[in-house]
């Protein structure tokens, strides 16, 4: 059952309504349901819970301290890309030896502090970045735990923005590549080579790409066997698709195609869920400023834009969007813009809806890639972010007030003539 349900003719998220969220804490705003998020995390537990396994939150997806923390609460491990998510989940209370380090462009600086603080494994995606991590690693006096990115040549069928495992993508490494990096990471002393990974795309609709990377994997882990190169874990990344405008696989199907595939292997298996944990936990509350119909299209103006939610402008992703009270009138087609000086910024196009100026409407689906790649363009402060938990509700991120927007910036003197 969807965390965000009509009752007493407003939309509400578990108990709370939306309409005092943004009556108390005003507009844009995010909205999260921990217990979406909690449901989402414990079907990706239960569906595995037959075969060691590490479920790994993508932090990129929705990096608030808060929804980290219920999920550290409820044992997760945590999938990070640069040092500021790695101090997050520490932050938040994530255990560092839960964590696996991914992104192609590490530093030697994020290398260190991630050696210091003793994270389970280095997702590695090519040769020059295994040879900084062993100088870096010896240099400390530390063995650091790597796994080889594998990029299998699949087409995940997503969008070309958000896929990485064809071999023109700039993730991961060809599997005859990946041989060579295991070699070499089995002979230097600040090696270990502890598992595999993979990870083809993400909002991927269709469980025969994910199959297609594991079989992949698979032969490569027994080619490296025969070469004395055994390893404890495999990562298959994320990428599970939600439904935003389709029907996307359950996470039961999913966790079945791969543990059919993994039989009596005694690896470890690692996943990397962001999207399918906390999407559709999430809105975002946004108010009609004004209605502006022309010949051409019918244009409703709102008060969030672009810079709170990217998706429809980057990638020209759809997210259902619904008008929190439902009243009577005529229903016609609107865009729905923002007010950032940008032809592309939308939240939707299209959509059939009764609506009148001042209506609070919500963009469902919002939990992932919202907030995380919200910016301050045209100088716009962020968004507030609120977690409910049945008929209670926490502010969870402040707003941006408009000082907030130059606090790291400097007007140097005038110089001296």
């Amino acid at each position: 059952m969807t965390a965000f349900q009509q009752q007493n003719g407003a939309l509400h998220c578990e108990g709370v309504s939306l309409e005092t969220i943004a009556r108390e804490h005003g507009t844009p705003t995010y909205v999260y349901s921990r217990s979406a998020i909690e449901t989402a995390f414990l079907a990706y537990r239960s569906a595995l819970n037959q075969r060691a396994h590490l479920i790994c939150y993508a932090v990129k997806a929705n990096s608030n301290l808060a929804v980290l923390n219920v999920l550290a609460q409820l044992g997760a491990g945590f999938d990070v890309v640069s040092v500021g998510e790695l101090e997050r989940v520490i932050a938040a209370g994530g255990p560092s030896e839960k964590i696996v380090f991914s992104g192609i462009g590490k530093t030697r600086d994020e290398m260190q502090r991630a050696l210091k603080a003793g994270i389970k494994c280095f997702n590695i995606e090519s040769e020059a970045e295994l040879l900084a991590l062993a100088e870096v690693a010896d240099s400390m006096g530390k063995v650091a735990p790597v796994s080889i990115r594998v990029n299998p040549d699949v087409d995940a069928g997503t969008h070309p923005y958000i896929s990485t495992g064809l071999r023109e993508n700039k993730f991961g490494v060809d599997v005859d590549s990946a041989r060579r990096l295991y070699r070499i990471a089995k002979d230097a002393n600040g090696l270990d080579p502890v598992g595999v990974d993979c990870h083809i795309g993400s909002q991927i609709m269709d469980i025969a790409p994910f199959a297609a990377s594991l079989d992949c994997l698979l032969a490569l882990i027994d080619d490296l066997g025969t070469e004395g190169i055994f390893l404890q874990h495999l990562d298959i990344g994320g990428g599970l698709g939600v439904h935003y405008d389709e029907v996307a696989p359950s996470i039961d199907s999913y966790v079945s195609a791969v543990s059919e595939r993994l039989a009596d292997r005694e690896l470890e298996l690692i996943l990397e869920p962001g999207r399918s944990i906390v999407a559709l936990a999430g809105a975002l509350l946004t108010a009609v400023l004004y209605l502006k119909p022309t010949e051409a299209r019918h244009f409703a103006v709102v008060d969030a834009a672009m810079n709170d939610l990217l998706r429809p402008a980057l990638y020209s992703a759809w997210q259902d969007i619904q008008v929190v009270t439902p009243h009577d009138g005529e229903i016609q087609s609107w865009d729905i813009v923002g007010p950032i000086c940008e032809t592309g910024d939308f939240l939707g196009k299209g959509r059939e809806l009764i609506l009148a100026q001042g209506d609070l409407l919500a963009v469902m689906g919002a939990g992932a890639y919202g907030f995380a790649m919200a910016s301050n363009y045209n100088s716009r402060p962020r968004a507030a972010e609120i977690l409910v938990h049945g008929d209670s509700s926490h502010l969870i991120g402040q707003r941006e007030s408009l000082s907030d927007l130059w606090q790291r910036e400097v007007i140097p003197p005038e110089p001296q003539t």
